[in-house]
């Protein structure tokens, strides 16, 4: 499995092959539209689910405007709590921060938390490199990382598959990474967590070392915050002896009462509940309860240069609810594995661009991928402009070198003298009003966009012209 998506193909060309795919369509369309419908129930019961939303915005940006004051501060709150911090600038310095750490151990196997964060450095790629062995414990990552699949959700990685080729993965693969299926397993919801049940607790009971990610780090304390649903985060979080904690420096907010807000907001804009099952906090160590040894890695790999852009920066205020996948158009037709990575949906044709650059084909191609209808930013918790951004980065991807459009640019440049120059505007005018009867029906080389759209019939005489007979 791939946690970077190396080598993927740009998102046309990954598109074409997906929204082909009747069975991954089905999957999509049926899981998109349960999860957006009770999504829409849980937010419609808060009446001021408005100001939440705008309170959450206002949290983010004075983070952000202030990221290096409060991440000082997280630090020096974490030290003193007995945990130790380490700041890691990009994928390749984070991997080699974690695989020392697990070799200090001794132990060569790993328990995770699902981890956004983990996903992006490719972080069991690189363990499995040096032999030591990362198990999801999250389900959908389970499903996953048995199935040597990637992740096509943020929420939901795997989003899909159905069960009946959840079925099939487990009774085939399960006992290659430890407690087999059991035999005659069905496609039963409840007999599929079960077996998954049955397999994780071994290793939850045998870890001596987890990983995990967080949704928030409170900088006035210190303190860690995982959401999730299903006691396994819990498991891995208090049981090891040591506990390896990977962060993009975005995630820090000041204060214990800004939480407030996003334990509302965050879990009715992801799994559309009230309130999520497990909320587990912890600052630093303790001699009676919990890892023995705590680390806590703040990862950069591109977020100072994201925050460097005025426009672009509203991405790092995304709180990871995948909100903006479940009501997206392509998203799902196409399904996350187009996007090239593993922030697949409307949040990642933004954030993967400005984290990885332009320079890749994908990466090029992901602010397109996009009809702009604004659905995204409607329903976003944290009120991201995702259009917004899209259109700025469209703008980077044109203007850089080799980017391609050199037809687009040339045509720019010879509008912008003729609009400029009123005598050229008026001969060109004139001119193509009189040869309107040998007008191509298509713009030769914009064949994509007249494709499926019809040129305007032009007038038989410009408005200039029109004017100065008709004005009164």
């Amino acid at each position: 499995m791939s946690g970077t998506f190396v080598g993927m193909p740009s998102f046309p060309v990954a598109a074409r092959a997906a929204v082909n795919d009747p069975v991954l369509r089905g999957n999509l369309r049926h899981a998109t539209h349960t999860i957006r419908a009770k999504r829409a129930v849980a937010v419609g019961e808060l009446s001021d689910w408005a100001q939440l939303r705008q309170a959450g915005k206002e949290i983010k940006d004075r983070t952000l405007r202030y990221l290096d004051t409060y991440l000082i501060e997280l630090e020096e709150r974490v030290t003193a709590a007995g945990g130790i911090v380490h700041w890691a600038a990009d994928a390749d310095e984070a991997n080699r921060i974690v695989i020392d750490l697990v070799k200090a151990t001794g132990e060569s196997e790993v328990v995770k938390v699902k981890s956004m964060a983990t996903q992006e450095i490719g972080l069991n790629e690189a363990l499995e490199a040096e032999g030591i062995a990362a198990y999801e414990t999250d389900l959908a990552e389970l499903i996953v990382q048995l199935g040597e699949d990637r992740p096509s959700h943020i929420l939901v990685p795997a989003i899909h598959r159905n069960r009946g080729e959840i079925r099939e993965i487990f009774a085939r693969t399960m006992g290659d990474w430890g407690r087999p299926a059991p035999d005659h397993l069905t496609d039963s919801p409840a007999e599929l967590a079960e077996a998954a049940r049955l397999h994780l607790r071994e290793k939850f009971l045998r870890a001596k070392v987890a990983v995990s990610g967080a949704n928030f780090m409170i900088a006035e304390t210190g303190t860690m915050v995982v959401l999730e649903s299903e006691g396994n985060g819990r498991m891995c979080l208090t049981l090891p002896e040591t506990l390896i904690s990977v962060v993009g420096i975005e995630k820090v907010i000041p204060a214990w009462q800004d939480l407030e807000v996003f334990l509302q907001t965050l879990p009715r804009s992801s799994t559309a509940e009230r309130m999520n099952p497990y909320t587990s906090t912890w600052t630093g160590t303790t001699d009676q309860d919990g890892p023995h040894t705590f680390h806590l890695i703040l990862l950069d790999n591109g977020r100072t240069t994201t925050l460097a852009d005025e426009v672009g920066r509203q991405a790092l205020r995304c709180i990871r609810c995948s909100a903006c996948l479940n009501v997206c158009p392509v998203y799902e037709r196409a399904g996350g594995h187009a996007y090239g990575s593993v922030y697949p949906g409307p949040i990642g044709a933004i954030l993967s661009p400005q984290l990885r650059g332009t320079q890749s084909a994908i990466d090029a191609s992901l602010p397109y991928a996009s009809t702009l209808c604004g659905a995204c930013y409607e329903v976003c918790p944290v009120a991201i402009d995702i259009p917004e951004v899209l259109v700025h980065l469209r703008e980077q991807v044109t203007d850089q070198p080799g980017s391609g459009h050199r037809l687009e640019k040339t045509t720019m440049k010879a509008a912008g003298w003729i609009l400029n120059h009123p005598a050229a505007l008026t001969t060109i005018e004139r001119l193509a009003a009189k040869t309107r009867a040998v007008h191509p029906k298509k713009v030769p080389g914009a064949s994509a966009w007249t494709d499926r759209r019809d040129l305007p019939t032009l007038p038989a005489e410009p408005f200039r012209d029109w004017w100065k007979k008709n004005r009164t």
